[in-house]
């Protein structure tokens, strides 16, 4: 612990984001205290693939090397995927994008939130960072120096800076009042792992239909992830269907692009929303990850742009530090706030934007949207500008 008992920085939340962001700063030598409510739920190889998979960027396997995290993830059960098809159920018009053509071997890499997060908990324990787990925080305050936070057994911290990666309901948003913009989808997202008649490519497929997004992600064991945006209505419906009747109705909404559909895991479903912070700064505090922004999945940036504002807010407070100045004063958040929320905000609307676009089955609309797809797909600057923000550059 720093002088007079105050670390230099308290990460509340050790999912993906707030784990790689401490791990990150203790490697650049800050005090780093992290406060998380439960410990991680482990990862065996021998344990079947986790639901809940991510699409890993370039600029998030970056980042997570940067930690020392990624090799141990890579060589765990991570799926590379090379090839990237966007194609819509009404109108006729197909984007593909392919590693090959950028001269990269993948586009990206899907692995389990569950192996990521194990990862990331192993690597914080073998380090100096101060872990207080379980605890959760029920007050905070700030004063010029530092900002204090209260947690559930009574019991006081301080830090030069608190930073909240405590997901979508962040408790510590809600402490400092902070407003989020939000809209309710009414959808949910039903994922579950199937085998197909043909592989998968080592490619992400995702199909645009009425009032639906459907995407197939390539895993390392040959299966396919699945993510089944539905209205909440069809979603329950879909839920209820023996596994031969999910296996048809599944296959006919992906165009049978991979054959038939032979199996599948048991399912679960997320509900969907936006949320998107009016602020992500405060006096000595900052939000990132979940606990700034939740976007759309449909073009499975969550956990990407999530992972941009811990690099994004980790060289900037390292700067700071390295400069000789305040790394918690508030025109140094302010360069982070700036940065970022322009960002994930251009993010979130567009990815509701794309989600509104194609969800209609309105027919002048269809033909508009399947017509950029192939614009897109034949115009080689446009192509590569959204092929490099897809990969974080």
């Amino acid at each position: 612990m720093s002088r007079r008992g105050v670390h230099d920085i308290a990460i509340v939340g050790a999912g993906m984001v707030g784990a790689s962001l401490a791990l990150r700063l203790a490697q650049e030598g800050f005090d780093v205290a992290m406060i998380e409510t439960r410990e991680p739920a482990g990862w065996s190889a021998n344990d079947d693939v986790d639901l809940r998979v991510v699409a890993l960027a370039p600029s998030s396997v970056g980042f997570l090397d940067r930690t020392g995290a990624w090799k141990s993830i890579q060589s765990s059960r991570a799926s590379p995927f090379r090839k990237m098809c966007v194609w819509d159920s009404i109108a006729p018009g197909e984007l593909t994008f392919d590693a090959a053509d950028r001269g990269e071997s993948a586009l990206g890499y899907i692995v389990e939130n569950r192996l990521i997060q194990s990862v990331l908990w192993q690597n914080l324990q073998r380090t100096r960072i101060a872990l207080r787990v379980p605890a959760k925080v029920i007050a905070t305050e700030s004063n010029a120096d530092r900002r204090t936070l209260t947690l559930d057994d009574g019991a006081a911290l301080n830090a030069r800076i608190v930073i909240a990666a405590d997901g979508a309901d962040s408790t510590l948003r809600d402490l400092l009042h902070i407003d989020t913009a939000t809209r309710d989808y009414s959808q949910r997202a039903i994922v579950a792992h199937v085998k197909t008649e043909r592989p998968h490519q080592s490619t992400a497929w995702q199909r645009f239909l009425p009032n639906a997004t459907l995407a197939f992600l390539p895993l390392a064991d040959g299966r396919s992830s699945i993510v089944w945006s539905l209205p909440t209505a069809d979603a329950e419906r879909v839920l209820a269907l023996d596994d031969a009747a999910f296996c048809r109705e599944l296959g006919a909404a992906f165009d049978v692009r991979l054959g038939t559909v032979n199996t599948a895991t048991k399912r679960a479903a997320i509900p969907l929303r936006m949320r998107l912070a009016d602020s992500y700064t405060a006096p000595r505090f900052a939000l990132i990850g979940d606990a700034a922004h939740v976007v759309h999945p449909l073009a499975g940036q969550g956990v990407n742009l999530g992972l941009r504002d811990a690099a994004e807010l980790a060289d900037i407070l390292i700067e700071a530090r390295d400069a000789k100045r305040d790394f918690a004063a508030e025109h140094v958040l302010r360069r982070y706030e700036r940065r970022r929320r322009s960002d994930d905000a251009l993010s979130a609307y567009a990815f509701d934007a794309i989600q509104r676009i194609f969800g209609t089955d309105f027919p002048p609309l269809a033909a508009l949207r399947g017509a950029a797809l192939n614009m897109t797909d034949r115009i080689a600057p446009l192509k590569r500008a959204l092929a490099r923000h897809a990969a974080g550059r």
